[in-house]
């Protein structure tokens, strides 16, 4: 298998000539969460600020405030929804960069691509993956927090694996099949997968320090990486 610096360069070679295409792909769901934080969240804010005093009277009346399991809870299930929300356009940047990698696309419309896990049947399949590879990483995470980060690079290529296997085939996959198969698929090859998202620490860091705008080009960087090493995985 390739080095972690050949499967960077890879990338590299992918992007090349489509950083622009790249960046707005990446930058679409950044609009939306925008969109829905000025439609939703904003109004909310404006409605608080107007009744605060009401409001207050209300908070000090209450008899039966929420403890803290409650706001655990809220903040768990956020967690949940925007992972659920992050890995819909990751996964599709990912095809997207796999099909480039394998030749069988050139160019990359941002507007299109970075919703195609939205299109039947991969919507229902990128949402059951989701919610089933969370529940196995919660119940191995109960018995410390190594063993669901393990589970956690050995499910990371069933996206993959299911659009491969759909698309060959024209069959949908089981869910589970497509989650014991990256199971599989990655048996001597996690170690490898977390030390290539280690090598990107550097560049999170200089991201951070652009208040995230340097995430517009390192996301398209990171996951075509990540699709030039499913490529690279022994499939037999």
């Amino acid at each position: 298998m390739k080095s972690n610096a050949e499967l960077r360069a890879e990338a590299r070679g992918m992007l090349q000539g489509r950083w622009k295409e790249s960046v707005l792909m990446n930058l679409v769901p950044i609009i939306i969460l925008f969109v829905v934080v000025a439609i939703i969240i904003v109004p909310v804010a404006l409605f608080i600020a107007q009744n605060f005093e009401s409001l207050r009277e209300m908070s000090m009346n209450y008899v039966n405030p929420p403890d803290a399991n409650g706001s655990a809870g809220n903040s768990s299930s956020s967690s949940f929804i925007s992972g659920l929300i992050t890995v819909f356009f990751t996964t599709a940047m990912g095809w997207t960069f796999l099909d480039i990698l394998r030749g069988q696309k050139e160019v990359i419309r941002p507007f299109k691509d970075i919703f195609r896990t939205f299109r039947a049947p991969y919507a229902l399949a990128v949402l059951v993956i989701y919610l089933l590879t969370a529940v196995f990483r919660f119940l191995w995470g109960l018995l410390f927090i190594i063993p669901g980060i393990i589970k956690y690079y050995s499910y990371s290529q069933s996206y993959y694996i299911y659009y491969d296997t759909y698309k060959n085939t024209g069959e949908t996959p089981g869910y589970l099949d497509s989650i014991t198969a990256s199971r599989h698929l990655m048996n001597g090859f996690k170690a490898k997968l977390f030390f290539l998202d280690l090598s990107f620490i550097g560049w999170h860091i200089l991201s951070l320090l652009t208040f995230g705008i340097g995430y517009l080009w390192l996301m398209p960087y990171i996951y075509a990486t990540k699709s030039a090493f499913y490529q690279e995985l022994p499939k037999e």
